[in-house]
């Protein structure tokens, strides 16, 4: 009993934000409008802050795992080329339904709901893997699937160019800003003047809640009516496939030395979908499906990932 109790002490928190955003903005006192505003300032201003502050604060030998992003990049790549064969070869959906499919299988919500996790069972180590996760999510997942996504019904080679457009707009993404500004000073040894630095601190203290928050208010009007095939497929992919995957990537492939990255790589297998990914689905058309599987994936990932924290519990990797 105390276990659970333990358990539920880690995840109730991350959930209990999640339902507080949630009956807000059903209630009316904030309006789904108002959860976008949220998301830009967590987006632009309080993850880049506590991705520079994670970074920044510690050597450039205890961030640049070469290891964990091997594993998450083989785990998530198995996820995300299975996805893409069972969507176009097996049920016979378009290139941009079946990258829709995949990107909902493979990759995880990092930020918003990844960090506040690993904050809470892992300590000061959370801040390290989410930018690790970011890099390999901005670098290579997300590009590929858009890339795959818009090269349906376009010319020969176009997808190419949506590729290098993608990474061309990682210039803009104030993360990986955060994340570059981190490594630079960690590198270079340089630390930011006193009121600068506490500065950062207050907008990277307020990206957990706020992060939770967002996502619950995000889930208002969701539904799931006419979807549950394609939606059930989806989160059996991401919160049972993809740690599945990173387990065995883990226990067989590549070794983490340090245990708590081991086990944030498998938590970070368990989370739901990427916040965005509704926005990314919906300039193909697929908004319904991808805002249904959120809602899904969000209230499931609640049981799902609490199991998972009570094995690991009993059974460190």
């Amino acid at each position: 009993m105390d276990a659970i109790f333990t358990i539920l002490g880690i995840t109730g928190p991350i959930y209990l934000a999640i339902a507080l955003g949630y009956l807000a903005t059903r209630r009316g006192v904030f309006e789904p409008a108002d959860m976008r505003v949220f998301g830009k300032f967590t987006l632009n201003l309080a993850l880049p802050a506590l991705l520079f502050n994670a970074l920044s604060q510690r050597s450039i030998g205890e961030i640049l795992n070469a290891q964990y992003l091997l594993a998450y990049a083989l785990g998530s790549m198995a996820v995300l080329l299975g996805g893409l064969f069972w969507a176009r070869k097996v049920k016979g959906h378009s290139l941009s339904y079946s990258s829709m499919m995949a990107m909902g299988m493979s990759c995880p919500n990092s930020g918003f709901v990844g960090y506040p996790i690993m904050l809470l069972t892992l300590g000061p180590v959370a801040g390290v893997a989410l930018a690790l996760n970011m890099v390999v999510e901005n670098l290579l997942l997300i590009p590929l699937l858009l890339a795959v996504a818009d090269a349906e019904g376009g010319r020969p080679g176009q997808w190419k160019q949506v590729l290098w457009q993608s990474l061309k707009n990682l210039g803009q993404n104030p993360m990986i800003w955060g994340i570059g500004a981190g490594f630079l000073f960690s590198l270079a040894g340089w630390t930011l003047p006193a009121p600068v630095g506490r500065t950062v601190d207050l907008f990277a203290q307020a990206s957990a809640a706020l992060s939770l928050f967002v996502i619950g208010g995000s889930l208002v009007g969701l539904k799931v009516e006419g979807l549950r095939g394609t939606v059930g497929q989806i989160v059996g992919g991401k919160l049972f496939l993809h740690p599945l995957a990173m387990f065995l990537v883990l226990s067989w492939g590549v070794t983490i030395q340090d245990p708590a990255l081991r086990t944030a790589a498998l938590l970070t297998g368990a989370l739901p979908m990427l916040g965005i990914f509704t926005i990314l689905s919906q300039r193909h058309g697929h908004g319904a499906t991808s805002a249904a599987a959120v809602l899904v994936t969000t209230v499931v990932s609640f049981f799902t990932l609490s199991g998972l924290l009570w094995v690991l519990q009993h059974h460190p990797l």
